[in-house]
């Protein structure tokens, strides 16, 4: 029976409840997986002893804090909280984290902790995700971070950051993989009706999210009609046209109402789709790249992976494997 890890999850007080409990609950699985209960000890941990109070109102009891927390940490991970400005100017923490990151094997952060990692000093010249509602202002505050505004999590050396609360626990099912391999978080997976597994470039958008977000009743119009006909030519100036407006007012209009060029709402809506149709069915991806109005095959696979992080053929290979 291997050894057992101790995974620590760091909360402040309002805290994302989901991002300890997201996390906890995939270790805690794969443990149960594995036949071994012990194969994750888990361990909360706070900057003050009793409770804490979630951001929801919920309050959770920690089990030690940055003072009085004893034992080997093999994964350490800083939850996150809606409001990040809470999270910086907690010197005794970030004097703690750099104590632990000189000995833990993994380092990570779920949605705003990334916060909590960046003012120690920890993340400065890695690439970094974090929460999409929160990139601009971790950039801006702390520039020497390479942030990905749109990863689910993201993997540099020994340190792991990801995407807002669910997006934790798709870090902690790569974090098990990579300990126990892919059955094992399989199973998991399955378990906790878990797709397995979001790649982590994947982006924290769809279209059809996107598709809900615009003011204007026009670009609403256009992105429907793109949603109903993946097929047809979706060229800007077949959709300006459809629009009645000029290619550059068109452009200015789409990104000011959903913060997206026309072309990449386009490819992430024929995306979408043909995830879909690689998870339900074995379409042939030619077949799958002719109906979705592209081109050529190689062009639908270079953007299939740009927005998965795999290939067409080996997303369905792990999908498959899920439904098996």
């Amino acid at each position: 029976m291997s050894a057992t890890r101790l995974v620590a999850i760091l909360a402040v007080p309002r805290v994302q409840l989901l991002d300890v409990i997201g996390p906890a609950d995939v270790f805690a699985e794969a443990g149960v997986q594995l036949g071994n209960p012990r194969a994750y000890r888990l361990q909360l941990v706070g900057t003050q002893a009793g409770e804490i109070k979630g951001s929801n109102g919920m309050r959770m009891v920690v089990d030690a804090t940055i003072a009085t927390q004893r034992g080997r940490i093999d994964t350490l991970l800083v939850a996150g909280s809606p409001e990040p400005e809470e999270l910086v100017g907690r010197a005794e923490t970030s004097a703690w984290l750099l104590r632990q990151a000189r000995t833990v094997r993994r380092l990570g952060s779920v949605c705003t902790g990334a916060f909590l990692l960046a003012e120690a000093g920890l993340l400065d010249g890695k690439r970094v995700a974090t929460h999409w509602n929160s990139t601009d202002r971790l950039a801006a505050c702390f520039p020497a971070l390479r942030v990905e505004a749109d990863a689910i999590y993201v993997k540099d050396g020994g340190t792991y950051t990801s995407a807002g609360v669910t997006a934790g626990m798709d870090l902690a099912l790569h974090l098990v993989e990579e300990d126990h391999g892919r059955d094992i978080a399989l199973k998991v997976a399955r378990k906790m009706v878990m797709f397995l597994k979001r790649p982590g470039g994947q982006s924290q958008f769809s279209a059809h999210l996107a598709a809900q977000t615009a003011d204007k009743s026009a670009v609403r119009e256009i992105q429907d009609y793109v949603l109903a006909h993946l097929g047809a030519d979706l060229s800007v100036p077949a959709l300006c046209q459809r629009a009645a407006m000029s290619e550059r007012n068109f452009a200015r209009v789409f990104r000011a109402a959903t913060g997206l060029t026309p072309a990449a709402f386009v490819e992430a809506a024929r995306i979408d789709e043909a995830r879909r149709q690689v998870e339900a069915s074995e379409v042939p991806i030619k077949k799958l790249a002719d109906s979705l109005g592209y081109a050529n095959v190689d062009g639908f696979r270079r953007a299939f992976a740009r927005r998965l992080g795999v290939s067409p053929k080996d997303y369905r290979r792990r999908f498959a494997g899920q439904r098996a």
